[in-house]
Formats: structure tokens, C-alpha cells, sequence
């Protein structure tokens, strides 16, 4: 009995003559590189900030209703778990914008070799973190 996949992968050339199609390569075939994850977590990065959109609008909606939907919020964004879903927020948010502007010198038509993507992109890394960090302490300081 022959397989289906088999099947499938049998294709004819412009001659006519059966040939064996490829088949599609799966993410182990790739090497990861930092370009690579970079680019799929600055995917990631802006659907975490349209999630985290929702707790802002959430927020606002609260504070725009009186004190006690506010505080609901507050209590909220105020627990252990509410400071881990800010920061994760923040992270996104440096990310993100990091990233944009590293695709902002690539529209420019810069950093195209692999010794300046591979640095930009340690960079964004470098800056998302710092920046990030830099967000948490001014939000002890203030709070």
C-alpha cells in the first residue's frame, strides 16, 4: 500500500518527467541565529503590547467610572502578579521599541552586514534590558 505522503510529493517537471517534490522545512533544519529570534519575539513583542493595550484602556475605563472600580484596578495592578504583568508589559514595550529603530536604520538602508545586524541586535537586547530595569526602579521610587 503506498503512503499519502508519498504521494504528494510526486510532481511533474516542465518536460513532463515525475520528480520528487521537497519537502517543506521545519524550524529544526534552521540554525537559530539572533536576527532570527529577534525578529520573532518583535512579533511577539506587539501582541503583547496590544494585551497590555487592554489592562491600560481597563485602567483608564476604572478611573473614569470612580473611586471604587479605581481601586478594583489598583488592587490589581498593586498585587505580585499585577507588577509582573507591568513589567512584562515594559519589557515588550522597550523591546519593541528598540527593535523599531533598528529597523528604522535598516529602511535607511544601513546595517546590513552580518557584523552590524549581529551588534544592532545585541544592542536592543542590551537597551531593552537596561531600559527596562531603569522603568521598574523609577516605578519603586515614585510608588
Amino acid at each position: 500500500m503506498r503512503d499519502v505522503r508519498e504521494a504528494l510529493m510526486v510532481a511533474r517537471n516542465s518536460d513532463g518527467k515525475p520528480v520528487r517534490r521537497p519537502v517543506s522545512p521545519h524550524l529544526d533544519v534552521y540554525q537559530w541565529s539572533l536576527s532570527m529570534a529577534l525578529s520573532i519575539l518583535h512579533r511577539a513583542s506587539g501582541i503583547a503590547l496590544a494585551a497590555g493595550s487592554l489592562v491600560l484602556v481597563w485602567w483608564l475605563v476604572a478611573a473614569a467610572r470612580g473611586a471604587a472600580p479605581y481601586a478594583i484596578v489598583q488592587g490589581f495592578l498593586g498585587s505580585i502578579f499585577g507588577w509582573i504583568v507591568l513589567f512584562g508589559w515594559t519589557v515588550a514595550l522597550w523591546f519593541h521599541f528598540c527593535s523599531g529603530i533598528r529597523h528604522l536604520v535598516w529602511d535607511a538602508g544601513k546595517g546590513f552586514e552580518k557584523a552590524e545586524y549581529t551588534q544592532s541586535g545585541w544592542i536592543v537586547v542590551i537597551a531593552t534590558g537596561v531600559l527596562s530595569v531603569l522603568t521598574l526602579i523609577l516605578a519603586v521610587a515614585v510608588r
